[in-house]
């Protein structure tokens, strides 16, 4: 099927924008906290988790796709959420994302924690809120979130991502698992939580589990490949970063040929999982490209 994927994400992300307007328009919170919390939501994402989401809930319901509306905005703002936390003199001590500086460059590090508590503590009441699902919805999807969100899932990447810092070596299988958690668990709640909003079956949404997790890698790879080889005006931050806090990362284990070379396979293995799902997979096998060679 041919697709217009720059179209669909323009969508999808205007879709995410206007919503992100209704569900703060609404909300009555302390002034500073709220322009914190919209300074990193909005400061120019691109919006691939939600658009995920979406996607994979079109691959089998091509209904109007409100029911996925609050799932992906949450979604979203978990994953602001981290980037915010992220950015601290703590973690990773950036003084720029997108383009733009770290929440606390502009507001405080106090400010900028309590934003990112927040967005994580909002994502859920959003959906609990949501008056398009129903009780079981709110119930498996809020559980999803948690799991993947959370000690089980990203939590769990970050913390392993801080302790193979300046490791002498760290094994593939190791630096697998980082990324499963750190990034992939939070693509794999967008793929089977659309999949599962949009009527599939338990081994449809399995199947795309695990077209999930090789995105994850794929996305992860491709971000270690940018850190060297990357243009700083499009992305937005400046590269090297990895090498100068000796982060574990693909590059450093198996050398840019090797990590373009790993990159191909795992996008062969997603490709292979997608086929088997038994849906409209146009947009989720063009988005599966798009994770591979994006250039910011």
């Amino acid at each position: 099927m041919e697709v217009n994927l720059k179209e669909y994400i323009q969508n999808k992300q205007d879709i995410i924008k206007e919503a992100t307007h209704t569900y703060f328009h609404q909300i009555r919170i302390p002034d500073e906290l709220k322009k914190s919390m919209l300074y990193s939501l909005q400061a120019g994402g691109k919006r691939l988790r939600p658009i995920l989401l979406f996607a994979s809930y079109e691959a089998y319901k091509r209904e109007s796709i409100t029911p996925a509306i609050s799932s992906a905005l949450a979604l979203e703002m978990i994953h602001t959420y981290s980037l915010i936390h992220d950015d601290l003199p703590a973690m990773d001590d950036d003084d720029y994302r997108r383009g733009k500086l770290t929440n606390h460059k502009v507001y405080s590090e106090a400010t900028a924690i309590l934003a990112g508590d927040a967005l994580l503590t909002y994502s859920f009441e959003v959906i609990a809120e949501d008056p398009q699902l129903s009780n079981e919805q709110k119930v498996e999807i809020i559980n999803r979130l948690a799991k993947v969100s959370g000690p089980k899932g990203m939590v769990a990447g970050q913390i392993l991502d801080i302790e193979a810092e300046n490791k002498a070596t760290v094994s593939l299988e190791e630096l697998e698992k980082v990324h499963t958690l750190k990034t992939g668990e939070l693509l794999r709640f967008a793929v089977s939580t659309g999949a599962f909003l949009g009527g599939a079956t338990e081994q449809q949404i399995a199947e795309l589990e695990t077209y999930a997790y090789y995105l994850g890698l794929i996305f992860q790879v491709q971000d270690d490949i940018l850190d060297i080889t990357g243009d700083e005006d499009k992305l937005g931050k400046q590269v090297g970063s990895d090498e100068d806090q000796d982060k574990s990362t693909y590059p450093k284990l198996l050398g840019l040929d090797g990590a373009r070379q790993k990159k191909n396979e795992y996008v062969k293995k997603a490709k292979a999982a997608l086929e088997k799902a038994n849906a409209d997979i146009g947009y989720l096998m063009a988005l599966t490209d798009y994770f591979s060679q994006r250039d910011h």
